[in-house]
């Protein structure tokens, strides 16, 4: 039996989860988190990471992955909102994206309202915290 292959990708800043805002994004590390959610979901699944602060290194991961993963879990970070390169990505591959926010966008600044990823994820989950890539996950599952 092959296990499913699933990447969690994060864009800008996600780097610094646990230091950055951790009113808005928690204290926790996403390599912590990562390590337990991996602990969870090892068995079961083939689950890797990756990071990157710079729109070209994400656009490259998802056209490396986009044909043979079964999932795609995007936190797009600040390209969420601005990223036209990042948003023709994700419609290029056939492996379905879901996009992830740890926060609420729509209970923040307005220019976080608008996602250009939107419209070509399988579906969105935001404002759970971290929780948010567990749903992501258990979704493909």
């Amino acid at each position: 039996m092959n296990k499913k292959k699933i990447i969690i990708i994060n864009g800008p800043n996600l780097n610094l989860l646990g230091k950055r805002e951790p009113d808005i994004y928690g204290n926790i590390s996403f390599e912590s988190f990562f390590a337990d959610i991996k602990e969870v979901y090892g068995d079961d699944i083939q689950l890797s990471s990756f990071q990157s602060n710079i729109e070209g290194e994400l656009i490259d991961k998802i056209q490396e992955v986009g044909f043979t993963y079964n999932g795609i879990i995007l936190n797009g970070g600040g390209y969420t909102h601005t990223s036209v390169a990042l948003r023709d990505a994700v419609a290029s591959v056939k492996t379905p994206v879901i996009e992830v926010h740890i926060s609420n966008p729509y209970a923040r600044e307005e220019f976080r309202h608008t996602s250009l990823l939107s419209g070509v994820c399988k579906g969105i989950i935001a404002g759970f915290g971290m929780e948010s890539y567990v749903l992501a996950l258990d979704s493909f599952l």
